[in-house]
């Protein structure tokens, strides 16, 4: 009787243990997978989708001559949809799944399927950690199109992006983000002065120097037809680069808000240096030369963001702001090329800048996070040097062929006659040419 009374008791305790044990592992599941940071990121995809659509879209469409307008608002946001898409389809595994060799992800993720509940050493669930990347590959890019505003067909636009993100943006990210073999030589960008600016602008070099010069540069004024919209996209920009690069840290901790400190601060102090290199050079500053100042310390902080004190930060606004200056001139009047809204004097420079200057400022004695056991200053910028050096030409040689490529069956240009009348009127020919 004595026997069958424990059998009973311990069929009745392992009964009551089992849910237990259940609820033991939901605990711990809920503990890994972060509520806090899960919402943060999820909040800074929307800040980065905030400045494609509607920041960089303004920014740009208020630079352009008014009938060029639509055209370049049309290109941003095509762009940004596509990219998208092609994110889902094929580039997310391209870029973060498991690395082959180093060079690009296996592709087995494809359409997101086989997602993770959490993605590997993150807090995060590995849906939300690529809706987030996805936002950067759209924006990305997006960026290139103020290098052909006035006089690129847009279903070449099209195409050639939609390649360029699959062939260059892709591996990019997988070389220093995804496991691949640029961050295992400890090339290191926190939020994309590598990844996004680099690549973007010096790409961005190549068409122009394909597509050539607008009719009318350099000799014409050819001057923004609504300085105040440009103004406003900048400030969109701002605003949306806190979800950028305080989104980086991919979790609500210390080095998000860090991050976002060095971004607010590098581009206020950028924005300031270009009005007073404005005042001394033309006499008065400009409300476009604040805006692009901004976005040049932008782009100058973004690979450095959250590894470098607010001092830094300081340091690397006024070098971008000073830097990017003195590209424009020198893209625009001594290599006469005519990179229309500057995408490689202020982005692409400022990118190469900032990941270069990071070797620099990471340095604890500098307040940066520091470097690794096996790093010192000059390792850490040898490092960082060679990164640049590689994705810049990289993205220049794979960008040239992509763009030559398309052109064979797609003219890379409008006609005289369509760049004359403006884009506005011409593109709805354009587009029923492109899909007759």
């Amino acid at each position: 009787m004595f026997r069958k009374s424990g059998l009973a008791l311990a069929v009745m305790l392992s009964l009551i243990a089992a849910p237990q044990t259940v609820s033991a592992q939901e605990l711990t599941n809920i503990a890994q997978n972060d509520p806090g940071d899960t919402a943060w990121i999820l909040v800074c995809s929307a800040l980065v989708l905030l400045m494609t659509l509607p920041g960089l879209a303004l920014f740009y469409g208020g630079l352009v001559r008014a009938k060029n307008f639509l055209s370049v608002m049309l290109q941003v946001a095509a762009v940004a949809g596509l990219a998208s898409v092609l994110w889902i389809v094929v580039g997310y595994t391209l870029a973060f799944g498991d690395s082959v060799g180093g060079v690009i992800g296996n592709g087995e993720k494809w359409m997101l399927i086989g997602l993770s509940i959490l993605r590997e050493g993150m807090t995060l669930p590995e849906s939300t950690f690529a809706l987030f990347q996805m936002t950067f590959a759209a924006i990305t890019p997006a960026l290139m199109v103020g290098a052909w505003v006035d006089r690129a067909r847009f279903g070449w636009v099209l195409a050639f992006t939609a390649i360029w993100s699959l062939l260059v943006y892709a591996p990019v990210a997988h070389w220093i983000w995804g496991g691949g073999w640029l961050g295992q030589l400890g090339v290191t960008d926190f939020a994309g002065g590598l990844v996004v600016h680099a690549t973007a602008g010096s790409s961005a070099l190549v068409v122009a120097l394909l597509l050539g010069k607008r009719q009318g540069f350099p000799s014409s004024a050819l001057l923004p037809h609504a300085p105040a919209m440009t103004m406003l996209g900048a400030m969109l920009l701002w605003v949306g680069w806190f979800g950028f690069n305080g989104g980086s840290a991919l979790a609500a901790t210390d080095d998000a808000s860090s991050a976002i400190i060095n971004t607010h601060v590098a581009a206020a102090v950028a924005a300031l240096v270009w009005m007073l290199i404005e005042k001394i050079k033309f006499g008065k500053p400009t409300s476009v030369g604040f805006a692009t100042g901004a976005i040049a310390g932008l782009a100058t902080i973004t690979p450095a963001a959250g590894y470098i004190a607010p001092g830094a930060a300081i340091m690397l606004g006024i070098a971008g702001s000073v830097l990017c200056f003195g590209a424009i001139s020198l893209v625009k009047n001594r290599w006469a090329i005519d990179d229309s809204l500057d995408v490689f004097a202020v982005h692409g420079v400022g990118g190469i800048l900032g990941t270069l200057l990071l070797g620099i400022f990471i340095w604890s004695g500098l307040g940066g996070t520091g470097y690794s056991e096996v790093a010192n200053m000059p390792s850490e910028v040898g490092v960082q040097a060679l990164g640049i050096v590689v994705v810049v030409l990289f993205s220049a040689i794979v960008t040239a062929l992509i763009a030559v490529a398309v052109s064979l069956f797609i003219p890379m240009r409008v006609s005289e006659d369509e760049e004359v009348q403006g884009l506005d009127q011409t593109s709805h020919g354009e587009r029923a040419w492109l899909f007759d």
